[in-house]
């Protein structure tokens, strides 16, 4: 098994890809080693690795944040955990857990729900895709007097670029396409 990495805009962050599917839909964050021995055996792994302080899942990649520490030290043992796992067949998730969406509930006035819907599609068609790439995850939170709320996640979550990604980047494709939006912010 041959396990891929790829450096992210968050240089604390990098993305695993084993060629395989991790998730078969959604994405899945864990950001400490608690939450990950409730939910998943292979994040649980991962946290065993010191210095290793978030785990996410995507569709077919890992990404993998340090919180100090060379790469060059943390990255064998990760793709061993990884390799270990996966050569072994063992689930990603553990029983009974469904993949984590976006926490919380969406907000937004029933007047707004066209407006919404619109916002909706183009994160999922032309931001969501992007993102990922990078290694991270956008979704919709919720929209309240022309702000756009969004949940980052993964390698997005503390980037240092995600406020440029936020501003100039998906503000002004969500302005572009619906007038309403005036702004976008982190939920």
């Amino acid at each position: 098994m041959f396990i891929q990495t790829e450096v992210t805009p968050n240089p604390s962050t990098l993305k695993f890809l084993p060629g395989r599917v991790v998730l078969e839909s959604g994405t899945a964050e864990f950001t400490s080693p608690e939450e990950a021995s409730e939910r998943s055996p292979l994040a649980a792994k991962l946290f065993e690795v010191p210095g290793v302080v978030g785990v996410f899942f995507g569709f077919d990649f890992v990404t993998v944040t340090k919180d100090g520490g060379d790469w060059a030290h943390l990255k064998p043992a990760i793709l061993a955990g990884l390799m270990e796992h996966f050569v072994a067949n063992r689930p990603v998730m553990a029983e009974n857990m469904s993949e984590a969406s976006a926490s919380g509930e969406e907000f937004f006035d029933e007047g707004d729900e066209e407006t919404v819907a619109t916002i909706k599609e183009l994160i999922e068609t032309r931001v969501r895709p992007a993102v990922a790439q990078d290694g991270g995850d956008i979704t919709f939170r919720g929209y309240r007097d022309g702000t756009v709320y969004l949940n980052m996640r993964g390698a997005c979550s503390g980037c240092p670029s995600s406020t440029a990604t936020l501003k100039h980047g998906i503000q002004n494709l969500l302005r572009h396409f619906v007038p309403e939006v005036e702004a976008v912010e982190a939920a």
